[in-house]
């Protein structure tokens, strides 16, 4: 039986005058699944987000979202996703169920429906007992829950989620990821950006890495760790002659791989990290370095992510998202 896809986007492209933003791009995000999507700055990422919620025309190539075309079909993409953008937009003058009550309007919701969906939301966002009062008194975590809530209002089959838990403590990104599997749980399926690595490898099914304008990578999170590495990676801090050094890992350890190499900070993986680091640590001194500071750890996504882009990931700027789909919805 074929896998089914609620995602698919075939060469998909995007120009802007000389500049090739997004280079023929195939993407595809399986149904039901939370899927992440990183990249750094400038990487193309925000231009397909943008493809994908009918808020930009490709240049060429196709994509469907829930079955729909994003060009021909471009009303019926809307009516399936949900929107949960880095920037808050809630109205700050209205209360929590007045937000509800005027996302519900901007999808022509009946009154009927509305006033049957708001209680399990404000349920789900935890807000029943702050239900009426108005959203500036809320903190920053309540008022990203009741966001999340407000993109589940019209029950789309895809939420988009931008940045979702930025500049917030662990306690409250924890209480959103909570939210998120729980919308997840119910067939929802999640597409989302993050410069949080951990969020990514806890949240996410599978992961796609772009960097100038391209999908570098892939998979499941640990699909992709094993792929970048089959041992440990091993991190030196040193003072001393650099070129000479890393010439001295390369025969100390014959199966180590240098990944990064930057100032007197090298990183290396192999297969026996422990006796790496203890050859290295006698041989430092007749090598003319000085060890200063030396640890191990299994890859992360955050390796990952600096062996295919060569740099750690930034966070993005604010994108008003919503407020551009909003306008398109509005005609």
């Amino acid at each position: 039986m074929a896998e089914e896809f609620i995602i698919e986007a075939k060469k998909l492209c995007k120009s802007f005058g000389s500049l090739q933003a997004v280079k023929c791009v195939d993407l595809k995000v399986k149904k039901g699944e939370i899927f992440g999507f990183l990249g750094p700055n400038g990487a193309g990422k925000s231009t397909v987000i943008n493809m994908l919620t009918t808020m930009l025309t490709p240049t060429s190539g196709t994509a469907r979202v829930a079955g729909y075309d994003i060009v021909a079909e471009d009303n019926r993409v809307r009516e399936n996703i949900g929107i949960v953008p880095q920037e808050i937009l809630l109205e700050n003058q209205l209360s929590a169920r007045e937000n509800l009550e005027f996302y519900g309007k901007l999808y022509h919701m009946r009154k009927e429906d509305m006033e049957a969906r708001i209680p399990d939301l404000l349920e789900m966002a935890e807000l029943t007992n702050r239900a009426n009062d108005q959203v500036k008194t809320f903190s920053g975590g309540m008022k990203r829950r009741l966001e999340i809530a407000k993109a589940f209002m019209h029950r789309p089959k895809i939420i988009i989620m931008d940045e979702p838990t930025i500049g917030l403590d662990i306690q409250t990104r924890m209480v959103i990821w909570e939210r998120i599997r729980e919308l997840n749980k119910m067939g929802i399926t999640i597409f989302i950006t993050t410069h949080y690595m951990e969020e990514a490898d806890l949240l996410c099914d599978r992961v796609a890495i772009m960097d100038q304008g391209e999908i570098k990578a892939i998979g499941t999170p640990d699909e992709l760790k094993h792929g970048i590495s089959k041992g440990s990676i091993v991190e030196v801090e040193f003072t001393g002659p650099q070129e000479k050094f890393i010439k001295e890992i390369g025969k100390l350890c014959n199966d180590a791989k240098i990944t990064e190499n930057h100032g007197h900070v090298v990183k290396f993986t192999c297969k026996d990290p422990v006796n790496a680091i203890k050859r290295i640590i006698e041989n430092a001194g007749p090598a003319g370095v000085k060890i200063d500071n030396v640890s191990m750890h299994e890859p992360s996504l955050d390796d990952v992510f600096v062996h295919y882009t060569g740099r750690q990931i930034r966070e993005q700027s604010a994108e008003n998202l919503q407020g551009k789909f909003f306008a398109k919805m509005r005609g």
